[in-house]
Formats: C-alpha cells, sequence, structure tokens
C-alpha cells in the first residue's frame, strides 16, 4: 500500500509541476513558453508515431506528411487563401473562411486517418527497410506538392507558405489575445499551452487504451512475428492500416494546433528532418513505452533551444569560423550517439517482457 501512495504522490507533484509550468516560464518571457507549447505538439506526434513504430513495429519515416495534411487543412479552413484564390468560394464566403476548431479537429483527424491508409496500402507487403523507404518518399511527395500547388491553380501558395490563419477560439476565449484574470496577465502563448497539455493527456489515455486493447495486443503480435500473427488469425493488413490510420489521426490534430498556434504554414515545417526528429524520439526515449516516448519528445524538442545558448559561446570560442546552427545540431547528434550507447533500448524503456529476456541470456 505504502507504494501505491508514494506512487499517487509523485503523481499529483508531476501534476503540479505541470500545471504551473508556464506562469512560471511566462515570467522569464514567452520565448520559453512557446518552447515549452512546441514541446507539447512534438509529444503528440511522438505518440501518434509510437502507435506505428512502437505498437505494429512498422518504421514510418514519413510522419511529417500527416503533420503537414492538418496544418494545411486548417490553413484551407481558417483563412482567406481559398478565398482569395478562388471566385466561387469568395462568392459563397466573402469574408474568408472561417470555420472552428470543433470542426476542424475531427476533420483534420479523419483526412490524416485516410492519408495515413492511403500510405499504408501500398506498403503492406515491405518490410523493414524497404518500408522506411517508401514512407519517407511518401513524406518528401506530400512536402513537393505543398510547395508547388501554386501553379497552374494556385492552392497552397508555394514555398511562400499561407499566413493569416485564425487563432484559435474555444468557449468564446479567443486563445491569441492575452487573458486578464484576478489580475494576473496571461498570454497567449500560455493558453495555448494548457489546451496542448489537454490533447496530450486525452492522447496518452488514448494510447494506453490501445496498448491494453485486443488492437494493441494484435499490433504487438505483428511487431513480434507478423507470420505468426497471421497463422492465429490476426487479419495482418487491416491491422497494418489501421495503425497507419490511428497514429496518423495524431498527426492531423497536432497540426491543426500548429496552424492556429502560429498563425501561418509553410512547406518548410514539414521537412525530412522533422520525421527524422519524431522517430528519434520515439527512439530515444524507449520504443513502445509511452512515459518514454513523452520523455523522449520533450527532451529532443527543448534540447536544441537549449543548446542555442551553449553552441553561441561555443562559435565565439573558434571566432566565428563555426555556424552555430551546425554546431548545434553536432551537439545534439552527439548527444543522441551518446544516449543510444549507454542506453541501447532508449532512456525509459518498457520493461523488459520473456521474449527479450531469452535473447539476453
Amino acid at each position: 500500500m505504502h507504494n501505491h501512495n508514494r506512487k499517487t504522490a509523485h503523481w499529483i507533484i508531476g501534476a503540479i509541476v505541470v500545471l504551473v509550468l508556464p506562469l512560471v516560464l511566462q515570467y522569464f518571457g514567452n520565448a520559453w513558453v512557446r518552447i515549452a507549447d512546441l514541446a507539447l505538439l512534438y509529444v503528440m506526434l511522438a505518440l501518434g508515431l509510437n502507435i506505428v513504430v512502437g505498437y505494429a513495429g512498422l518504421l514510418d519515416l514519413g510522419y511529417v506528411a500527416f503533420y503537414a495534411v492538418g496544418a494545411y487543412l486548417f490553413g484551407f479552413l481558417a483563412s482567406p487563401q481559398l478565398s482569395d484564390n478562388f471566385a466561387y468560394f469568395a462568392a459563397l464566403f466573402p469574408n474568408g473562411l472561417h470555420f472552428s476548431v470543433w470542426v476542424a479537429v475531427p476533420l483534420a483527424a479523419l483526412v490524416a486517418a485516410l492519408f495515413g491508409v492511403l500510405l499504408g496500402a501500398p506498403t503492406l507487403k515491405l518490410r523493414g527497410d524497404y518500408l522506411a523507404i517508401v514512407t519517407l518518399g511518401f513524406g518528401e511527395i506530400i512536402r513537393i506538392f505543398l510547395n508547388n500547388l501554386d501553379h497552374p491553380i494556385n492552392l497552397t501558395n508555394g514555398p511562400k507558405g499561407m499566413g493569416q490563419i485564425d487563432s484559435i477560439q474555444l468557449f468564446g476565449l479567443n486563445l491569441g489575445k492575452r487573458l486578464e484574470l484576478f489580475g494576473f496577465d496571461i498570454s497567449s502563448v500560455t493558453l495555448y499551452y494548457y489546451l496542448f497539455l489537454v490533447l496530450v493527456v486525452f492522447s496518452v489515455i488514448v494510447s494506453y487504451r490501445l496498448q491494453d486493447s485486443r488492437i494493441g495486443r494484435a499490433w504487438m503480435a505483428i511487431r513480434e512475428d507478423e507470420i505468426a500473427a497471421k497463422a492465429m488469425g490476426i487479419n495482418t493488413r487491416n491491422m497494418k492500416l489501421l495503425a497507419f490510420g490511428m497514429g496518423a489521426s495524431f498527426g492531423g490534430v497536432a497540426g491543426v494546433m500548429f496552424a492556429g498556434f502560429q498563425g501561418f504554414v509553410s512547406p518548410e515545417s514539414f521537412s525530412l528532418m522533422e520525421s527524422v526528429m519524431i522517430v528519434a524520439m520515439v527512439v530515444l526515449g524507449g520504443i513502445g513505452h509511452i512515459p518514454g516516448v513523452v520523455l523522449g519528445a520533450v527532451l529532443l524538442a527543448a534540447l536544441p533551444e537549449v543548446l542555442r545558448y551553449v553552441a553561441g559561446p561555443l562559435q565565439g570560442m573558434t571566432d566565428g569560423r563555426l555556424d552555430s546552427a551546425i554546431l548545434r545540431q553536432l551537439l545534439i547528434a552527439l548527444a543522441m550517439i551518446i544516449v543510444m550507447l549507454l542506453r541501447p533500448r532508449g532512456l525509459w524503456p518498457a520493461p523488459e517482457h520473456g521474449k527479450s529476456q531469452l535473447h539476453k541470456t
């Protein structure tokens, strides 16, 4: 019982820290809260990718495509983009489209899931490296489309990106404006923090429910041994498509949040490097283990920002011969390599189960 109490205490302390964090960070400047906000978005993305990579064991290097789909979808639904460029849209919506989040979020989850299934379908027969290469290609194709769909008809505004996206409004509260509560100033980024936090908690709960469900167990069976899973009567095709779809829907929702938060989306935000970073979050944290994945996402999202302050002085010491952006990437890579050497199964891996124990001995 004593252990149970300690666990509860840990949870309560954790909850308090997470809730108070932005109010403390806000004091040091909004930039810090922004970093926390983006870290929460990455947690959502990592949890989504963990369904595909961690549970079903399908290495997906194009995951950022679903993030892009969500972001651009909200861009279309909540900015003047379509009305500016299409006469019939302008006729229907003279002030541009301004859909609420309540419409955008479920829609983004659906559309992204659809894209997930579309990506999953051609890769069903593939495994391992081949799968990774096809998914990588898919991610790049989406980015190139977003980059080039400004020519014969201007759909995405190409490399210039889409701006003037509405900030998110909930229950009549505009998260884009700061709020005064009991004489306290709560900045817009802090409001976003709490919204993202709710979504992350929801994502964690969904992940846990999936993990313990029949679906989750089927995914893990496929991950461990696909042929055996098939022999046990698991419909591996549907299960794989479901994993791609479910994982993608997380990405789509995170994309909507990102677009509303930034007020601007451009193809640059959805490069291959982003996909690789999200995979790295899952792998570094501990594949298939939710607390580990969350930890990995937070660390990798915050690390580059923190290393800015290290890279600057180091650059000074070398008389500015080293570019600080490159130096930052170098330091991130070094940190990753060190972690991988010291903790090959991730920083916070799932507790050992029978199967891996046998391999160890």
